[in-house]
């Protein structure tokens, strides 16, 4: 089946649009999206292990093996933050976009469900060289969210198919603003057999899918070529004023960048519940699940199709197996 998606063009208009890219600045410092935390790490692994693991393996989608391991890392390891989380709103202005109609209306449309809760605004910079690996987003569940659980761990429990009466229906809007000419969507909209098909990316535009089931990714941003600096630990981007960018962490000096070589793009996220008597289920907690529980369905579902004999191997064993075992990304076409 050929996913559902609604191309936007434009999306806010030239003033929101512009308002957007000082909302950016305004908002100044941005991390790693690899430093994100959680509540309980289990089995000890970055958040999205299964993605970059299967990058630095793959390639990417083209297939760029040839490239340096630690080159590859750095190329996937872009900045993110979160704009609005739920109630919490971190950066004053992000509300029209929160609650923006169109993103609304197309959320209805994709999972046939009315009642739609826009629910996580966040912001991905990519510097030139960097691309975002073919993946699928964190979905969530009763009781199992990115604030509380691995990422990885909950992309394991979209893939396996043994969670679906208590997941989230979400829809994604990615909205980009700014001037970078690099750096298109791919998405898999006939699965992970699929081809994959591109949208370049243009000031105020948006497209809107299920992300959580649709592969997809960012194609490297500036030239196929272009040298990502070796990022560090704990390596800042924070707006450095006059249209520039700074690099902190990576070098002695900070590496500046212009606007027009970053890509910005803004991620809208919402829950789309069928009517009051779900949306409640979800609010009150009912029926939530928990670390043990999940483990343990994964658990049986290997040892019943003779993938688990023995006890259950320690955490990052087991978090390593599960990953391995559930999930499948598209073939590289080497281009």
């Amino acid at each position: 089946m050929t996913a559902t998606v609604t191309v936007f063009d434009p999306l806010l208009g030239d003033e929101g649009a512009e308002a957007m890219l000082r909302l950016a600045e305004a908002f100044g410092t941005y991390r790693t999206y690899s430093e994100e935390r959680t509540e309980d790490n289990y089995g000890d692994l970055p958040q999205r292990i299964d993605a970059a693991a299967n990058y630095v393996r793959s390639g990417g989608r083209f297939g760029r093996r040839d490239e340096p391991k630690a080159t590859l890392a750095d190329r996937t390891n872009y900045f993110r933050e979160t704009y609005a989380y739920g109630e919490d709103v971190r950066a004053p202005g992000i509300e029209p976009f929160l609650h923006h109609e169109g993103f609304v209306e197309a959320a209805r449309a994709l999972h046939g469900r009315d009642l739609i809760v826009p629910a996580i605004v966040y912001a991905n910079l990519l510097l030139p060289g960097q691309e975002l690996a073919v993946h699928t987003d964190v979905p969530e569940f009763r009781g199992a969210n990115r604030l509380r659980l691995p990422q990885w761990l909950m992309v394991v429990m979209a893939h396996s198919g043994c969670f679906e009466d208590w997941r989230m229906p979400i829809a994604t809007g990615v909205a980009y603003f700014g001037h970078a000419v690099e750096g298109a969507f791919a998405y898999y909209p006939d699965g992970v057999d699929g081809a994959a098909e591109a949208l370049a990316v243009r000031h105020d535009t948006a497209v809107l899918l299920d992300t959580d089931s649709v592969f997809h990714g960012v194609d490297r941003v500036g030239a196929v070529d272009a040298v990502v600096p070796s990022l560090g630990p704990s390596p800042e981007l924070r707006f450095a004023e006059g249209g520039r960018w700074a690099l902190h962490g990576a070098a002695p000096d900070p590496v500046v960048y212009p606007w027009d070589q970053l890509r910005f793009s803004v991620s809208w996220k919402a829950y789309c519940f069928t009517d009051d008597a779900e949306r409640r289920a979800w609010s009150e907690h009912a029926d939530d699940l928990t670390l043990e529980v999940i483990l343990d369905r994964l658990e049986a579902d290997l040892r019943s199709r003779d993938r688990l004999a023995g006890d259950r191997p320690e955490p990052r064993d087991f978090a390593t197996m599960l990953i391995r075992e559930h999930i499948r990304f598209p073939a590289p076409v080497p281009g």
